[in-house]
């Protein structure tokens, strides 16, 4: 499927990538047809830190204007598709920039963050990460972190949330809620997937799933076949209803091995040497490996019996309706 016939539907988004981001990985994106990609500036870092990489993406808006532009609202995600570029939508896999300071959820939507995941693995002062074998669910502070992300127009995302915190997170928003990238756990027994129960709370809410295409969220990983990943978001569609499904591929590009244990644990190895043997960027599958690939998934589903518009939906429209929504403040 080429170019012209992946863009005939508008429009096409990603809602997660984390890629090391350069100008080729820019250049892959508006090759590849999205027309809006969330991506990643946070997992461990704080307030400071991440103002600092709010002014590298500055930098990056400005440098390449005729590429990306930063997406504040879906007239954004329009605007990137008719000029032939990619809106950028910025947020964050941990609420670790807010620190303890409920005020600094407002200078971060001021500053463009869209998305906010409420925890990254672990516990933190919102609530649970998926890792933890304790999970005490949504604290009050969480409670009044995700009031505060309604009133703004943003996303609260339960990627890496628990089960019980992302189940408190969706009874207690106002507004739907999202998990951007993970799969259903029957499809691959991980921490990072989710249970059929919490799929079914999501979508009775209105919420939105990303299926991931990171290898370990996959059966067979690697190895996993594009008919296999289909036929799963076939069965999540009749389990939770089509329109609360999408891609959030979780696609890493350019990092190194340091940088996936800095994502893992919060803590960045002087070496090669000290990352753990086990701490490795794994292959994805051969029909998904950069923002191009996008249209084997699309003609994937179109093969398995997903008709035109439902594929469309799939590809981008459905995020496009839950962000039209969930980026307007109250």
């Amino acid at each position: 499927m080429n170019r012209a016939n992946f863009k005939k539907h508008f429009p096409v988004i990603d809602a997660l990538q984390s890629s090391n981001w350069n100008l080729e990985n820019f250049e892959m994106l508006v090759d590849g047809g999205l027309d809006a990609v969330h991506v990643t500036l946070a997992y461990w870092e704080g307030f400071a830190k991440t103002m600092q990489v709010i002014e590298q993406w500055n930098h990056w808006f400005e440098t390449y204007d005729h590429l990306i532009l930063p997406v504040h609202s879906v007239a954004d995600i329009a605007h990137a598709h008719e000029s032939g570029r990619t809106g950028i939508i910025l947020g964050f896999q941990n609420s670790s920039p807010v620190e303890n300071d409920l005020a600094k959820v407002e200078v971060l939507h001021d500053y463009g963050i869209r998305i906010i995941q409420l925890t990254y693995n672990n516990t933190n002062l919102i609530g649970a990460g998926c890792f933890e074998t304790v999970d005490d669910g949504l604290t009050q502070f969480g409670c009044e972190v995700i009031s505060e992300m309604n009133r703004l127009g943003m996303i609260v995302d339960l990627s890496h949330t628990s089960e019980r915190t992302s189940r408190d997170a969706i009874e207690f928003s106002a507004r739907p809620v999202a998990i951007t990238h993970a799969n259903p756990l029957y499809f691959r027994d991980v921490e990072r997937n989710k249970s059929t129960e919490l799929l079914l709370d999501l979508a009775a809410s209105s919420g939105m799933l990303g299926f991931s295409l990171y290898p370990l969220h996959l059966k067979d990983g690697t190895d996993c076949k594009l008919n296999s990943f289909c036929q799963m978001v076939a069965e999540v569609a009749e389990l939770i209803g089509v329109d609360h499904i999408g891609i959030g591929s979780d696609l890493c590009l350019d990092w190194d091995n340091l940088q996936l244990e800095y994502m893992r644990s919060g803590i960045r190895p002087e070496s090669e040497s000290d990352v753990p043997p086990d701490v490795y960027w794994p292959d994805y599958p051969t029909w998904f490996r950069k923002p191009q690939d996008l249209a084997n998934v699309a003609q994937g589903m179109i093969e398995i019996g997903f008709s035109e518009e439902d594929t469309a939906k799939l590809m981008g429209g459905n995020w496009y309706r839950f962000l039209q929504d969930g980026l307007t403040p109250q």
